[in-house]
């Protein structure tokens, strides 16, 4: 089935808006109730991918599978260190993903971020290794973070510190996916390259 291709904002509320509603209900309540109700939005944002683009991406689809397991055990233990360390779970792991293709010589960067970009393998080599590095450090900052912090500094961070690092890193790298862009073979070309090769 083909996927429908999702408006910018669209894709911008179902990718922060669990964020934002862990904001908020944190800070009119506590954090339980945050993750609680950060686990019923996570949900919600996964549903109304799938309505709007019949598609799920595998990153929304890992990010709320962990979400609904570390948040169970948050609310079940009473024990508010896993919700704390689940990010520092879902970094490492997406690092591991892209790190260990790497060493099998794929690249998993396109799939994770459901985006096709056509780059050169060495483009895409370095695209892939720069964001396994970015997870990783993403892992390491929420650590210091979260042990260091208020929980309330903590939730603000995840929203107001993660986002903007991320949107910011992701910008960054448009110059290496300009560099390394592949223009792909129109028909015209294949059918020109096509009749040189006929008539040698």
């Amino acid at each position: 089935m083909d996927k429908t291709q999702p408006h910018p904002l669209f894709k911008l509320a179902t990718e922060a808006g669990p964020l934002v509603v862990f904001f908020i209900v944190n800070a009119k309540f506590h954090l339980f109730v945050a993750t609680g109700a950060f686990m019923l939005a996570i949900v919600a944002a996964m549903i109304a991918s799938y309505v709007v683009t019949r598609h799920v991406p595998i990153m929304a689809l890992v990010t709320g599978g962990i979400v609904l397991v570390f948040g169970t055990l948050t609310l079940v233990l009473h024990d508010e260190t896993f919700i704390k360390v689940k990010p520092t779970i879902i970094y490492v792991l997406f690092a591991a993903v892209l790190g260990g293709g790497l060493l099998f010589g794929r690249s998993f960067i396109a799939l994770m971020f459901d985006q096709m970009f056509n780059l050169t393998p060495t483009g895409w080599r370095i695209l892939t290794f720069r964001w396994a590095l970015f997870f990783l450090g993403l892992a390491v900052l929420n650590e210091v973070v979260w042990r260091t912090q208020s929980t309330d500094f903590w939730v603000g961070f995840k929203l107001f510190g993660v986002t903007p690092l991320t949107a910011i890193f992701a910008i960054a790298q448009m110059p290496l996916t300009r560099r390394y862009h592949l223009e792909p073979v129109s028909l015209e070309t294949s059918e020109a390259d096509a009749g040189d090769v006929s008539k040698r």
